[in-house]
């Protein structure tokens, strides 16, 4: 149901909580239709605004920066947490946990983990390997690049043309 954009119905239901039962799969079933019928063509303002929250629903942390709805969904995702056993951050040292853990998680992409399969990807070439795979790459070798010292003194002498 969290998936589907529709937890807020099993935080109000009446029913245990017990996955399968005639309740969850008849709720289950009446909001896959919905979902199906907001899938097809926005036609009117209403079925964009439908979309654009059940969108916002199906994943509220994500959304709790928005203007209009932001403090509802931080709510939203805070009763979610604890239908789910989950507890917030109390705690600086529970936030930094908290935020360690998400920074170490890595996010998937189809494209950079499993399209890309480039052995370079992770490594970073020296200077002159950069330059080599340069050479071999074009018809001729590049022009010789001033240094950070070298164009810091022409931006002086060019300031001193200016003044004098």
């Amino acid at each position: 149901m969290n998936m589907m954009g529709f937890a807020v119905c099993c935080l109000a239901c009446d029913e245990p909580d017990v996955s399968g039962s005639e309740r969850c799969r008849a709720c289950i079933k009446s909001h896959s239709r919905t979902r199906e019928r907001l899938s097809k063509q926005a036609i009117s303002k209403a079925d964009r605004l439908s979309r654009e929250l059940i969108t916002m629903l199906s994943d509220p942390a994500s959304y709790t920066d928005d203007s209009t709805h932001g403090q509802m969904m931080i709510h939203y995702a805070t009763l979610i947490d604890k239908h789910q056993g989950t507890a917030p951050a109390n705690t600086a040292e529970e936030m930094f946990e908290v935020y360690e853990k998400q920074k170490s998680k890595s996010e998937k992409s189809l494209i950079r983990d499993v399209a890309n399969q480039n052995p370079w990807q992770d490594v970073e070439l020296d200077a002159e390997t950069r330059e080599e795979m340069l050479s071999k790459l074009s018809d001729n070798t590049p022009p010789n690049i001033a240094s950070w010292d070298e164009l810091l003194a022409q931006v002086e002498d060019i300031l001193e043309e200016d003044e004098g």
